[in-house]
This record gives structure tokens, sequence and C-alpha cells, in this order.
């Protein structure tokens, strides 16, 4: 018998514009001691469906428009509102996507991981200290006696998923649904994760759901795949049916999206444009400095996309910001089209930057939420006197145009977009004063899968129009392999292996090197 059965599942929500179905007739079985994946595009619905089978969906305006869901011969659609509150956290728990939300940022970690046991189990405060500290050891927390007490922010990214699966996992439960669990991090990060969840899962025989939007990130893992479309599940079976047998388009444009293979050697014949020779950037006390970029020397040709590759902390954002001058430059020479720019200041620098922009990872943080996308384009074009206010409206939709951006929207604001949709409008505003050189710093690491590959091809194409040099930013060498002429991996602030994607792939030099490849999800299953 299924630990969980659920069948025919509908979940609406009611607005100004009507009444839109969410979840659409789904049925989908979980097994105890099984990895369910749940896979589908942001807005599918995957996440609607499994948030309305604990009564998380706010209602109004969701409604569940009919169904069922029996866990242990429960119906949990039919269950009140005090009858959930003590299946969740105790028989089905929930890892969300961002720790740092789901925390308390007031309280310390140790009261928040007792908290569902006492709740729960009615034991007392010192029994289930106990419990947390050992379930911190489990998940791999440094010394927990101490980390214990230390507040979220104390955290790494990756440390606060550990201490949320933990408090997830603290009253043993029969069912875990961990809803895009590794997204946000690193792909070392991310790899740990998932063994984690993993060995937990089959140490304490628990049943699981695991919703994401990346087939590779379940493709080691998993033991039946749900692929979801606009509601719909529209594929079911194995991973060996799913990976190797899809039959569905949508699953199979999964896949396709899933990044694979090295673009060509580059012909060695351009000038070089950017010469970076011992570049430092430090941060903090002079005496004792946080030492984020070190001694980094490289050049990138012109029309070349070099990509620079290392984990959260490694320095390569520092490095993108340091070229531009937007962090302050401790030594080193930055020469560009002969011209160093360490020196430059005021009018002199304001000049240079209209031939080197950025695109930045965050496109919903990095755009003006009151301005329109005309504005937002415009404004680079009147500033660096590239169009007057005559001129500006066509060079506008030009840029539209390029980035693959209906004219119809050029008067919206940023939160009327998609994230794909923002990125487009970030990529267009770096290209408006037509550069010669980019820095794109993780453009497409919060994307879909899907939307990441169109990006991507985007990136590729305007740069070959625009005659382009980049330096591409990423933590992910499957993303890096496929755009860059040039990989440069970097750690802790050093370069430790440089080479074309072919050479990194086949044979690496390095540990690390070999460490980041091996963390490229569902490299085995999809080679």
């Amino acid at each position: 018998m299924a630990l969980l059965s659920v069948d025919d599942l509908k979940v609406s929500f009611v607005g100004r514009a009507g009444v839109t179905r969410a979840v659409d007739g789904i049925s989908f079985t979980v097994e105890k001691g099984q990895i369910t994946a749940i896979i589908g595009e942001s807005g599918s619905g995957k996440s609607v469906a499994c948030y309305s089978l604990l009564g998380l969906v706010p209602m109004p305006p969701g409604r569940i428009d009919g169904g069922r869901a029996l866990f242990e011969d429960r119906d949990l659609l039919a269950m009140s509102e005090r009858e959930l509150r003590e299946v969740r956290g105790r028989d089905i728990a929930m890892v969300f996507q961002d720790p740092m939300t789901c925390l308390n940022p007031y309280l310390r970690i140790g009261e928040q991981l007792i908290e569902p046991l006492v709740y729960h189990q009615r034991v007392s405060k010192d029994e289930a200290r106990k419990r947390a500290l050992e379930l911190l050891e489990e998940v791999g927390i440094r010394d927990p006696a101490t980390t214990i007490d230390n507040y979220p922010h104390e955290f790494s990214g990756g440390m606060r998923q550990r201490v949320m699966i933990a408090m997830a996992l603290i009253n043993e439960p029969k069912l875990l649904i961990a809803d895009e669990p590794t997204t946000a991090l690193d792909v070392t990060i991310q790899a740990q994760i998932l063994r984690l969840l993993a060995d937990l899962q089959k140490k304490h025989d628990i049943g699981v759901i695991f919703i994401s939007h990346d087939l590779a990130v379940v493709a080691d893992i998993a033991d039946q795949i749900a692929v979801m479309e606009k509601g719909r599940i529209v594929e079911h079976g194995n991973r060996q049916k799913i990976f190797h047998g899809a039959e569905h388009p949508y699953t199979r444009k999964l896949l396709a999206a899933i990044p694979a293979g090295s673009r060509p050697a580059p012909e060695a014949n351009g000038d070089v444009l950017v010469d970076v020779q011992r570049l430092r950037t430090w941060f903090g006390d002079p005496a004792a400095p946080v030492k984020a970029v070190n001694d980094v020397s490289f050049s990138a040709r012109r029309g070349e996309v070099l990509g620079l590759v290392g984990e959260s902390g490694s320095g390569k954002s520092t490095i993108g910001r340091s070229l531009l001058r937007l962090a302050p430059v401790t030594g080193g020479s930055i020469c560009f089209d002969g011209t160093e720019l360490t020196g430059l200041e005021g009018r002199a620098l304001k000049a240079m930057r209209r031939r080197m922009q950025m695109i930045f990872q965050d496109p919903f943080a990095s755009l003006n939420p009151r301005m329109t996308v005309y504005d937002t384009l415009a404004e680079p074009l009147l500033l660096h006197r590239i169009a007057n206010r005559r001129s500006v409206e066509e060079k506008v939709l030009k840029l539209m145009d390029d980035v693959g951006l209906a004219r119809a929207f050029v008067r919206k604001y940023p939160h009327e977009f998609s994230g794909g949709q923002r990125q487009r409008i970030a990529i267009g505003r770096a290209l408006a004063t037509r550069p010669d050189f980019v820095v794109a710093d993780e453009p497409v690491s919060a994307l879909d899968v899907t939307i990441q590959a169109q990006i991507l091809d985007l990136m590729l194409e305007l740069g070959k129009e625009y005659g382009l040099t980049m330096l591409f930013i990423s933590h992910d060498l499957a993303v890096v392999r496929h755009i860059a002429d040039r990989i440069i991996v970097l750690f802790r602030g050093e370069i430790v292996e440089e080479g074309t994607g072919q050479q990194l792939f086949e044979a690496p030099q390095e540990d690390y090197t070999r460490r980041l490849l091996d963390s490229i999800p569902g490299r085995g299953l999809l080679a």
C-alpha cells in the first residue's frame, strides 16, 4: 500500500481576472522508502500541489476543487485545520527552498530545532536539545554543541539548509516534502545536500517528494519521476524511462535544456582586449585583510567568451566588479584596450564605462522597480549621448527586438515580467551602449533550465552580432562549458587551472576542478 496516494487533485486560484486552474486533476503515489520527484518549470503547479496537501495554500484566493490525498488511509484534503496541525511537522515534514526566509532570524538555531519536538512529542527541553544535537551531527553540522546556539545569519547557505533538514526530521516523519531545496546553492553544496537527503531517506526509511525544475538534479536520487506542465502530469516513470525513453515533447524539452557539450576550441587570432596582471582586491583590516582576489593574472581576446568558475567565496564576482572598477582594487594592473584602468577617475572612468558593462545575477534587484522598460533602456543611451530625445525610441525598440521582447511591453514595469524576461531587459540595458566588454555575473543561476538555455543561446547570438568580449561568471562548470571558449577555475581568490571546456572535462589537472566536475548533477546518467 502506498504511503501517500493522490487522486485527481484540482486546485484553483480566484482573482480579478477570473479563475485560474493551477493543478488540473493530477494523480500520483509515494511509496515508503522511495523518492518521488515532481519536475516542471515555474508555474507548472508542482509546489501548489504539494502545499495544498498540507493546507499551506492560502484560501482565499486558493481553493481545492476536487480530489483525494490518502495518507495512511486518511484523506488530508478532508482534515480540519486542527487535524492538519497535528500531521504537519510530525508525520509529514517539509524542507523549503530558501532557509533564510523560513528560519526566524531572532531565534537561535537550537530554539527553532526543538520547537516542533516539544510541540508534537511533549518531551522536556533537555531531551529535545539532546535529540537536536544528535540530528545536527547527523546532517553534517560541525561542532553542534557550539553551533546549536548560533543564529541563522551565522551559517552559510548550505549549513542553513542542513539545519532545515534536521528540523524536518526531528519528529521522525513518515513523509518528507523537499521543495527546490538546492536551487540557490553552489553545485558542490548542492551535491552534498542531495547525497545527504538520499542517505537520510534510506537510513530512516521514509518517503520523499522532491520538487525541482531541473531533471538533472534528481537524476541520481529519484526512484520515480512525474513531469508536470501547466497543472497536469504529462509523463511518469522511473529514472531509466524518463531519461532514456521519454515520450512527451515537454519531457524531451526539459532534457534538451540540460547544458551539455563544449564549444569548439577558439582560434587564437584576436588581439588581447583585457589584460589583468597580479590583480589584488583585499577587504577589511589592512593588518589582517580578507584576500578576496590574490595575485590573479589572465587575459581575454577580442570576441572571446572567457568563463570564470568557482564556488561562492572564491572571488569570481569580486574579479568582475574589480575589472569594471565597481570594487576598490588593492594592487596589480587592469589594462583595457591599451588603457590602464586602475588609475582612472571621474570623467575618464565614466567615458570608459560606456565600453564596459555588467549583467547582474538577479535582475529584479538590479532593475529600478519605478522605471519602465523604455526608461531602463533609454537611460544609458541618453547618458552617454548615443541617442537624443528624437532618436531614442527607435533605438530602444531595436534593443527590445535584439533581446527577444515584444515591443508592446515597452511601457511595462519589472514586476510585470517573468524572471527570464527581466534578464532579457538587463541584457538589453548592458548592450545599449554597444560595449566592447561585458561581465556576466551568474546571469542564469536563478532561472528554470529551459529559460536558462534560452538566455545562454541569446547571449551567444548577441555576442557574435555585437562583437562582444565577455567574462562569464558561474559556479556551474556545465553551464560555462556550454558558452565559454576558455575557462578559468578559481579557488580562494587564486587561479588553480585554465583551459578549454574539452580539456577541463576530459583531463582536469587539479583536484578542485575534479570536485567541481563530480558535483555536476546527473553527470553519470546523462553522459
